[in-house]
């Protein structure tokens, strides 16, 4: 599907990636804290881990609470802040109070080390320039402690090219219908680009009482080359495992891949 003109150029045109208020809601009711199956994959893999961990991109707070209530140390950052506000009244429901701060991948900034630092759900993606997210992965390696790990889970490379509309449908708890109607409305195989509209509805007693456009931008990395990204970011001990399985190796099945690599301790 050619298109001329990138749609984050265009006059006008809605930031990127910006996780506002309609898909915050949408997003509590379809990923509560602690639904989503990666949740005992990474209290597995973090199990035992000494020192503070950091979840970029944290979102509602779906995977920080589970980890907090395992008592690891957790902090989290998200540039949303409808998110952050979200995870903020979910974790003081249960009566957590994590350090969460509002940033970017490319400028967050700590003042300490980190034992852990976890990306999960494929949303390193978001980062849609090959540049950028080089750059991502070494500010990565310099906030992890000599001998910390990073997990990264990224969706394999057909997930660039599927055109499926992606059609859904809740119900909020004053009865109201939310509705997502998403499409990809540009797919670079060069610069492995996605875009997609995703249009958020609010249906009320059969009439639409509000609305909400999310353009979403993703780069989405080859298994070998986001191999060579860490490597050259500085990391090593690279391994790469599929869908929250111990043990299981990526294969064309695969609907996600999770990368795990460690900041050398010397």
């Amino acid at each position: 599907m050619p298109i001329t003109q990138p749609i984050s150029a265009r006059p006008n045109a809605p930031i990127p990636n910006r996780y506002g208020a309609m898909c915050t809601e949408v997003y509590d009711l379809d990923k509560p804290p602690g639904s989503l199956p990666d949740v005992p994959f990474y209290l597995d893999r973090l199990a035992g881990t000494e020192g503070p961990i950091l979840e970029a991109a944290v979102g509602t707070g779906r995977l920080l609470i589970p980890l907090l209530e395992a008592g690891l140390e957790v902090k989290g950052f998200d540039q949303s802040a409808d998110m952050l506000e979200s995870c903020r009244r979910h974790c003081a429901a249960r009566g957590l109070s994590p350090d969460l701060r509002q940033a970017r991948f490319q400028d967050f900034a700590y003042d300490h080390a980190f034992s852990a630092i976890l990306v999960p759900v494929g949303t390193f993606t978001l980062i849609d320039d090959f540049a950028e997210g080089l750059a991502v992965l070494r500010r990565f390696h310099d906030h992890l402690a000599p001998g910390g790990r990073l997990l990264i889970d990224l969706m394999p490379m057909g997930y660039l090219t599927n055109e499926k509309p992606d059609i859904r449908t809740w119900t909020a708890a004053n009865g109201d219908m939310l509705r997502i109607e998403g499409r990809a409305v540009e797919i670079d195989l060069v610069r492995q680009r996605r875009v997609t509209h995703d249009r958020y509805e609010r249906w009320r007693n059969g009439r639409l009482v509000e609305s909400e456009l999310e353009v979403m931008a993703f780069r989405i990395w080859g298994l070998e080359e986001f191999k060579l990204a860490l490597a050259t970011a500085g990391f090593g001990e690279i391994t790469v495992g599929a869908d929250h399985q111990p043990g299981r190796h990526p294969g064309r099945s695969s609907r996600i891949l999770n990368f795990e690599a460690r900041r050398p301790a010397a």
